[in-house]
């Protein structure tokens, strides 16, 4: 049984999430339909979705289904930024923290090259903490050109917990509406919708114990969004197509069980971070975490993050050789996983392309106990030896390689 350490990519199914899945997919009937089958069905969906707000700190008319967190993230982003820009043509910059997933890092790129959209990338410090200096300062000198504001709520990578109630606060004295992904934060620490002051927040079933392919937008009642896909008209006429009954039920028992437990269950796995944390840093003295250090600052850290770079090896040979050990890792985010290039998050922290590429991410969840742990720290010793041994010979060769190039070039 291999030792699973990426819940931050994918946790598995929780109980109360399986029976309800199993329970749902029993049974037939759309949710928009007007027969018995789909009266019983649409009454499945209308309960999650009473669910949903409660544990969400919403109104159930706030809650938007959806596919999952990349798709609310689009809605959001694009729909906010149509709405605004329609109703005013000079509210076209989007400003945006520079460490945000790709759901909604490539949503800004893809607005700025095709509808005219000017994209502020908002910086961040060392330990990748939206710098509010930054963010008052483009307020303060062209609010008026502000369509939007989009900081995610934790980040993905290294689990820096941002300022949400800061920034919708700065937002709130020019009149701009805030976006937040919340995909990572909700479930892991305390949210709140109705207190964080944001117009739209974005949460995905998968990350909390519930299935994959579903998700939801949390919208303000009184937030005009632009739909980005029409058909029938579900989810008041922002997000048409047929509901996934099964998938929504169980999404909401599963964020119903994991907010329920959740001061509890943080508590426990902060508990589990922080041994890791003291068990890498003994076995490998040259790793260094990344993000807010939980012994300084346990707030502003999700509990199950543990995000290290270890100098002189590529975070792609790392995991494989975990991998062989039985350590199931990751080098970041597992939608661009595969992909040959260093983490933007760490680059915006200012970290060398070099030092960002012996990235390593180890997420804890409702499965994981101290074995993992212990299992984790006396597999990475030789793991780490092996893959720096290969990074260096990687290195050798590219030098080697480029010094041929250029010595053929001068014959």
């Amino acid at each position: 049984m291999p030792v699973y350490l990426d819940h931050a990519a994918t946790t598995p199914l929780s109980g109360p999430a399986l029976a309800a899945l199993t329970s749902e997919l029993s049974r037939s009937g759309n949710p928009s339909s007007l027969h018995g089958s789909g009266r019983r069905a649409r009454a499945v969906v209308e309960q999650a979705r009473e669910i949903l707000a409660a544990v969400a700190g919403a109104h159930s008319s706030e809650v938007i289904f959806t596919s999952g967190g990349t798709e609310a993230d689009n809605l959001a982003v694009k729909g906010l930024f149509w709405a605004r820009n329609a109703a005013d043509p000079a509210r076209n910059r989007i400003l945006v923290s520079s460490v945000e997933h790709a759901a909604v890092q490539d949503t800004v790129a893809w607005l700025e090259k095709h509808e005219g959209a000017e994209v502020v990338w908002l910086p961040v410090d060392a330990d990748g903490m939206l710098r509010l200096d930054a963010l008052k300062a483009e307020l303060d000198g062209g609010a008026d050109s502000v369509a939007l504001v989009t900081v995610m709520w934790a980040n993905n990578e290294v689990g820096t917990v941002q300022p949400i109630a800061e920034v919708t606060a700065l937002a709130a004295v020019h009149g701009i509406p805030v976006h937040s992904d919340a995909v990572q934060a909700f479930g892991s620490i305390p949210v709140s919708f109705a207190a964080s002051g944001l117009a739209a927040m974005s949460v995905s079933g998968h990350k909390m114990g519930g299935p994959v392919g579903v998700g939801a937008l949390l919208l303000g009642r009184a937030v005009k969004l632009v739909p980005v896909q029409h058909g029938g008209g579900q989810e008041r006429d922002v997000r048409s197509g047929t509901l996934a009954t099964a998938s929504i039920a169980a999404f909401a028992a599963a964020a119903q069980d994991v907010v329920e437990h959740q001061p509890a269950e943080g508590a426990r796995i902060a508990g589990l971070r922080d041994a890791l944390i003291a068990g890498v840093r003994s076995a490998v003295p040259d790793a260094v975490l990344r993000g807010r250090d939980p012994f300084d600052a346990p707030e502003q850290r999700l509990p199950g993050n543990a995000h290290f770079t270890f100098p002189g090896c590529e975070g792609d040979s790392l995991l494989f050789l975990l991998d062989m050990m039985g350590i199931e890792s990751s080098t970041g985010s597992a939608c661009t996983a595969g992909v040959p290039r260093p983490s933007h998050v760490l680059l915006a922290m200012g970290l060398t392309e070099e030092a960002a590429r012996g990235a390593q991410r180890f997420s804890l969840g409702h499965t994981s106990g101290p074995a993992d742990v212990e299992k984790l720290v006396a597999a990475l010793p030789e793991a780490y030896a092996r893959a720096k041994h290969a990074g260096m010979a990687s290195h050798v060769s590219t030098i080697q390689t480029a010094s041929t190039k250029h010595d053929t070039s001068n014959q």
